[in-house]
């Protein structure tokens, strides 16, 4: 058992760090350490007790993982020609489907690598594998977090509901990204409304250069629309992105109410990201999501680990540069 000590304490650090603060993506980081480092003492103990299964699990697995990268990759591609053809050709439109074009070339090294078998072709492949699973392994740590948090309950008690904005349509017209974060909170206030208090619901956005009015007026003139109580909706018109949002509402409520507590709704793909940024501005809440469709999700899912990844880019491109030079030490060696 002593094989599995370094997934329970790294277990142990993850369940410390969701007590501490639930919001920091080093929480995501610990938990994806104790499930690599479970499998891997797993695998020990398998090929221990019976060497011949412990190898065909092995190769069982690197199979599914070969046929799982094959069958991603298709997915991010038909997701992107989908993307292309109902969101248009931003870039952040084409992240799915650069992804998918990524994964291919990968396995397209990886083949020839493996045929033609020169040293230096070798080398860049098995360079460019680390690169990728270092990539892949904190990527899935943050689906796998941002998937468990967004699911974590909200507090019973918030004096306010901050609802953060995005752009209009025509300028004036609250599209159906913000209408299902309007929504949500409208559910999320009615259920804290049900425990004995009415929060205020506070809409966050100001005005783009192509809005003929600030977002957080728009979502306003929305709610009251549909029969929200006016009296209970306060506007931050100044805001121009997420940490301003978090920012300039924090301020707001501080004002009001020093020991104030909130709810933040966003969409759910931005959900962990936007809670991240919370804590960073000292925001005292928990963030939910509204539903966003099925076909936008992987783009924007990739958007947001992209944001996280250069949030710690010093980190990050750190550890890829080691990958680098210890991959050039190798076929040097070699």
């Amino acid at each position: 058992m002593v094989v599995y000590a370094p997934a329970v304490l790294f277990f142990l650090a993850f369940c410390v760090g969701v007590l501490r603060d639930r919001r920091r993506f080093s929480n995501a980081v610990f938990l994806g350490l104790a499930g690599v480092f479970a499998l891997a003492a797993w695998l020990v103990e398998l090929t221990r007790d019976d060497a011949r299964l412990g190898r065909s699990v092995i190769v069982g697995l690197l199979v599914l993982a070969v046929l799982g990268i094959i069958v991603l990759a298709g997915f991010l591609v038909s997701n992107g020609v989908t993307m292309i053809r109902k969101e248009g050709r931003s870039p952040a439109n084409l992240l799915s489907l650069m992804g998918g074009v990524a994964l291919v070339g990968l396995l397209a090294l990886l083949v020839v690598a493996w045929v033609l078998r020169t040293r230096t072709l070798l080398a860049v492949a098995g360079t460019a594998v680390a690169l990728a699973g270092y990539v892949a392994f904190l990527f899935l740590c943050f689906i796998s977090y941002a998937f468990l948090y967004g699911r974590l309950h909200v507090r019973r008690k918030a004096d306010y509901v901050v609802v953060l904005g995005s752009g209009l349509v025509g300028g004036s017209s609250v599209p159906p990204l913000l209408a299902s974060r309007l929504e949500r909170a409208r559910d999320v206030h009615a259920r804290l409304s049900v425990r004995g208090r009415r929060p205020v619901l506070l809409t966050s956005g100001g005005q783009g250069p192509d809005e003929e009015l600030p977002e957080a007026h728009a979502m306003g003139d929305y709610l009251v629309e549909r029969g929200f109580p006016a009296e209970l909706i306060e506007r931050e018109d100044r805001s121009a992105s997420t940490e301003e949002n978090l920012r300039f509402s924090k301020s707001i409520m501080e004002k009001a109410n020093p020991d104030y507590r909130c709810v933040i709704v966003t969409n759910n793909y931005h959900v962990f990201r936007a809670a991240m940024t919370s804590r960073q501005v000292g925001v005292r809440g928990h963030v939910v999501g509204s539903p966003t469709a099925s076909y936008f999700w992987p783009s924007a899912m990739i958007r947001e680990f992209v944001a996280i990844f250069l949030a710690y880019r010093r980190t990050n491109l750190g550890i890829c540069l080691a990958l680098v030079v210890g991959g050039t030490v190798i076929w040097w060696i070699r």
